[in-house]
């Protein structure tokens, strides 16, 4: 069972609902909700319960190690670590300009992986709760329920996704953990045979990414109350923007805006990212919880990923998904939308973006060029930062004399999104629970608000440093022989049976 109830060790006779785990998201994370004998919500929390310590032990490895080694955070957006890290490193190999057709080669895998992770997102994890309802048969609630409703749909969302693949497979090498990006430029080049592959179908793959942008705003339209009112949180919201404030999820500088829409920061330097970034610590859940440094801990959360990408940028530089971004600001009424259903429209138009993105790539003859590398004057120190589908990734690392890693910092999107998930789970928990007695169905709106962020669990659970953490040893029939926690101020407290 995925949802339980327990009543020990909660304060005031508290009953205490745990979903556990998260369903049709990528990685490990729970929910716990604590309620009176009225069923009245006290408290709701999301829990990211596993961990991974990649910034400590891809310390002493050779930097050059470091483009392969991060994507294994995740099988899911592993190219967005290969590219981030490579972003990083050719700072470090001295790298300040790549040649044209390195560029145009990474910003070809890095756009294969937006249109296939947004696929993926929605046509898999997604459209069960949008097409049946939050609370529909959770039998049906998955692909298989919609192969066998909607045939044409999932059909579209697999071939969409294999097409996604396909290009990092070109640019990387293999569909999953490729080795494409190397400090300074790519060591793959594309050949014509490829490029004629992939522009064999990148007409239909534009065409049926336009189809799925229409299908999210017939569901809008269809019932616009909920779509526009539930989990609403509003916040600060922030991404890379290009040169002319346009949409780019490859390079950029930061700009953030307020919960109005209003400028707090803009042009920023992404090297600059921790003179405007912070992270807290909390005891309760693994993943740590940015914040904007100026307007502090408690108002300087923020959201990152398709809903602020589109929102924050002037344009999109793809006429389709600029035609489709204007509705959606229209939509919006020409302000800022909090609504995390909305993430779903706004990812499907980043989708068709990627899609025009690719097309006009491939096109472009520097693709198959043959001049890969570049190198420079040797640093000892990088930042990598691009959108990833789910939002911002910053990679940061210190190299030394011997080249190898001396401080690895990452910051993933998921990261930047924890406390928006957490406001938007307790206002759908005030909503939906409170007062009710729960059922799966109602206990699946907490889900469905979760989803709409795409969080990546797995990239999110990567520090050490002093975040809480709790051992377990148990005998055989379960009993608890020892206990050892760390808290998160680095003290330590220790049980034993």
């Amino acid at each position: 069972m995925r949802h339980q109830l327990e009543t020990a060790e909660n304060p005031a006779s508290l009953r205490r609902i745990a979903i556990d785990t998260v369903s049709r998201v990528e990685g490990h994370g729970k929910v716990t909700i604590l309620l009176d004998e009225r069923n009245q919500v006290h408290q709701v929390r999301l829990h990211i319960v596993e961990f991974r310590g990649f910034e400590r032990f891809i310390q002493g490895r050779p930097y050059w190690e470091v483009p392969v080694t991060v994507q294994r955070l995740c099988g899911i957006c592993p190219v967005s670590h290969h590219l981030a890290a490579s972003k990083a490193l050719d700072q470090v190999v001295g790298a300040t300009q790549l040649t044209p057709t390195a560029l145009k080669i990474r910003r070809l895998m890095h756009y294969g992986q937006i249109l296939q992770s947004h696929a993926l997102h929605f046509f898999y994890l997604a459209s069960p709760d949008l097409l049946f309802g939050f609370d529909s048969d959770l039998s049906r609630r998955n692909i298989v329920g919609i192969a066998a409703a909607e045939p044409q749909t999932a059909k579209r969302g697999v071939l969409l996704r294999k097409f996604g693949q396909e290009v990092i497979r070109v640019t990387a090498g293999k569909r999953v953990h490729g080795t494409g990006a190397i400090p300074g430029g790519v060591n793959k080049a594309v050949t014509p045979e490829e490029r004629a592959l992939l522009l064999a179908d990148i007409y239909r793959i534009v065409g049926w990414s336009r189809d799925a942008v229409h299908l999210i705003k017939q569901l809008h339209a269809q019932n616009p109350s909920l779509y526009n009112s539930f989990g609403v949180c509003r916040s600060n919201t922030m991404s890379l923007v290009g040169t002319g404030g346009e949409l780019d999820f490859y390079h950029g500088s930061l700009r953030a805006r307020d919960a109005n829409g209003g400028i707090l920061f803009d042009g920023v330097d992404y090297c600059d990212y921790s003179q405007h970034i912070q992270e807290e610590v909390k005891p309760w859940s693994y993943m740590k919880f940015p914040f904007l440094v100026a307007f502090g801990k408690r108002n300087g959360w923020y959201k990152v990923g398709p809903l602020a990408r589109v929102q924050n940028c002037d344009h999109i530089p793809t006429p389709l998904a600029e035609i489709e971004r204007r509705e959606f600001v229209d939509y919006c009424g020409g302000l800022p939308t909090h609504a995390p259903l909305a993430y779903h429209w706004a990812r499907m138009i980043e989708m068709l973006h990627a899609a025009e993105t690719i097309k006009d790539l491939l096109h472009d003859d520097d693709i198959v060029g043959q001049d890969l590398l570049r190198s420079g004057v040797r640093a000892t120190a990088g930042i990598g930062v691009i959108e990833a589908p789910r939002g911002t990734l910053i990679h940061h690392y210190r190299v030394d004399e011997d080249d190898l890693v001396t401080m690895c910092n990452l910051i993933v999107s998921t990261t930047h999104n924890n406390q928006a998930m957490n406001e938007a789970i307790r206002q759908v928990a005030s909503r939906y629970l409170q007062g009710r007695e729960l059922t799966e169905g109602l206990l699946n709106h907490i889900e469905v608000a979760i989803r709409c962020f795409d969080p990546c669990l797995s990239c999110a659970t990567h520090a050490l440093g002093q975040m809480p953490l709790a051992l377990e040893l148990v005998d055989a029939e379960g009993r608890l022989v020892h206990a050892l926690a760390r808290n998160g101020d680095g003290s330590f407290a220790c049980a034993a049976d």
